[in-house]
Parts: C-alpha cells; structure tokens; sequence
C-alpha cells in the first residue's frame, strides 16, 4: 500500500486514507438533504406542465432526506471518479472520455435507480409509487429506472464526478485537520438526528 502523503490526506483523494472516507460520509449526510432541495426546484418546474403529483413527497417537508442523492455522491467518488480518470487516461481527448463516460453513467444510474426503487419505493395496496413514477413520462412506464427519464438527469451525476465532488475536496482539503475532523462530526450527527425524527 502506497505511503499517504500529508497532501492525500488533507485533500481525501486516496481512498486508503480516513480523510477520504470522512469527506465522503460528510457528502452523503449535506447531499441526501440537497438533493431533496433540488427535486423541489425541479419539480416546481416541471409542475408547470402538470406532471408533478401534489401529493407527492418533495412538496410534505424540505427537510426530510432523499437519501438516493447522497448514495449517488458516494457512487460518483467510489465508481464514477476512477471511471473517470481510466476513461481520460486512455482516450486521445477530453471529449471522447466525457462521451463515453456519459453513456457509462446512463446505465449506472439507472441501475441505481431500480436498486433504490425496489428498495424505496414500493407501491401500497391500491398501487400508488410513495416516492416517485415515471408513468407520466414521455414513454409510459411507472417503475423507477427507466432510461428515458434517467437520461434527463445525467449532467447532474457527471457535473458531480468532473466538477463539485474535486471542488468539495479541495474546499474541505483547507481546513484544518481538527476543524475538519469537528465538522464532519458535527454533520454525521445532525444527519443521524434528522433521520431519527424525519423516519420515526
């Protein structure tokens, strides 16, 4: 095992090391939290077009987590980022790496998807999906994972392994070692609270 550099630890890069596995349990507790904030910017949008249920989940409590977003932070790091840096160091240019990523991605997610669905999302007695259906899609289809509505929402997965996870290192990789450590402690803890009074 390669010997960790004081640099690989502050910035979590190297998943031998604790900073990495702290960073990414930081990530899962402030994203499952954001990603709820986003479906509500995206399905007030998409509401527009009357397709999202009033009754649905995103509208009850802003703070309740949608945990398939922080297990989506933490595929990007574990799966998407070494992807990723195979991808760009075997092909010729940027483009035709982010290409073939993308196409990767489709499938990873909505593989993801279908996990969290079956295991998330089942529909009571009168066949009502509690969290989310694809059934007013374009292409009728009422089960999670389906490729044409997990197509639309792969920039945000690809956004996340190329640009915010590396920005959210490098950010997290300034502090210091002890405000870090305090930090992600304090989250860890806020999240597990949360989770206790939102999923009682």
């Amino acid at each position: 095992m390669p010997i960790l550099s004081k640099e690989d630890e502050r910035y979590g890069y190297e998943p031998g090391s604790f900073a990495f596995w702290r960073n990414l349990a930081v990530y899962f507790c402030v994203f499952s939290v954001l990603g709820h904030w986003m479906e509500i910017v995206y399905c007030s949008f998409m509401n527009v077009f009357g397709i999202v249920d009033a009754d649905s989940l995103v509208w009850d409590d802003p703070m309740y987590p949608f945990l398939v977003y922080g297990v989506g932070v933490v595929v990007c790091a574990l799966v998407l980022m070494p992807l990723k840096t195979a991808l760009v160091a075997r092909r010729a240019t940027l483009v035709s790496a982010g290409i073939q990523f993308f196409a990767v991605t489709v499938v990873v997610c909505m593989l993801m998807e279908l996990a969290m669905g079956f295991m998330l999302n089942q529909p009571n007695a009168a066949g009502e999906y509690p969290l989310w259906t694809n059934s007013a899609a374009a292409v009728q289809h009422p089960r999670p994972g389906w490729l044409v509505t997990t197509s639309r929402w792969r920039p945000w997965p690809c956004c996340t392994t190329w640009i915010v996870y590396p920005l959210c290192q490098k950010a997290l990789g300034k502090l210091p070692l002890r405000v870090m450590n305090l930090l992600a402690a304090v989250v860890v803890i806020g999240f597990v609270v949360l989770c206790a009074v939102k999923f009682a």
